[in-house]
């Protein structure tokens, strides 16, 4: 069944529109060998790239939140993606195309992640993104995905109804987060995806390429 017309479409940004991943994992590499570790393979690092510092330093070191060392492993680890956040990270293939569809047709995109502002502010221009019709950061509301407000804060500023906006992403928690706010969700198979198959996220649609995103729109629009 096509999905209802949408008048605007939100992206997640790592994983969805940016593979940022080697940019994140060198990051971690420079972090492991600052402590004289031998670096996790850049393999076991991408998948979970879209979870940021929680997900790399939880493959990487075996911590997550709340355990003693975490925080400064996090601290130390942010501070090295600051220092070089936008040497490798280019848009995926067929993104600049999805978007240049999207302006086409008259429809409004914007970008929703849960990475700071202080890092979106400074990767966003380098990459290509600046048209976006806004940006919400991680920070930007008092709560991150799969908490909805980011997402309504991202309709508000469009001005429009969130459930005439599709939210896509390539983590189990851009669809929980894009369902709580009462949009359409697409899985963005072509992602990260973390270690849970994107089939399982109960997603509205799903999306092996970019491609396959404006298929749905056409066929949203053949109503």
């Amino acid at each position: 069944m096509p999905l209802p017309i949408p008048r605007a479409i939100l992206f997640d940004l790592d994983g969805t529109l940016a593979d940022t991943a080697p940019d994140l994992a060198a990051a971690m590499t420079r972090l492991q060998q600052a402590q004289g570790l031998q670096p996790t393979a850049y393999a076991l690092l991408r998948p979970v790239a879209s979870a940021g510092a929680r997900g790399l330093i939880g493959v990487a070191f075996g911590l997550k939140p709340g355990d003693d060392g975490y925080e400064d492993l996090r601290v130390g680890f942010l501070d090295n993606y600051a220092a070089a956040i936008a040497e490798k990270s280019i848009l995926f293939e067929g993104v600049p195309e999805l978007l240049a569809d999207l302006t086409r047709r008259g429809l409004a995109w914007g970008i929703v992640t849960n990475k700071a502002a202080r890092f979106t502010e400074i990767l966003i221009p380098h990459i290509g993104l600046q048209k976006a019709g806004c940006v919400i950061s991680g920070d930007t509301t008092a709560h991150p995905k799969p908490h909805p407000d980011p997402l309504f804060e991202a309709a508000r500023r469009l001005n429009l109804p969130p459930e005439t906006c599709w939210y896509v992403g390539d983590d189990l928690r851009d669809i929980q987060a894009g369902r709580a706010a009462g949009m359409p969700t697409i899985a963005a198979a072509w992602g990260y995806c973390g270690h849970a198959a994107p089939t399982t996220w109960e997603a509205d649609a799903l999306a092996t390429a970019p491609a396959d995103l404006i298929k749905l729109i056409q066929q949203s629009l053949a109503q």
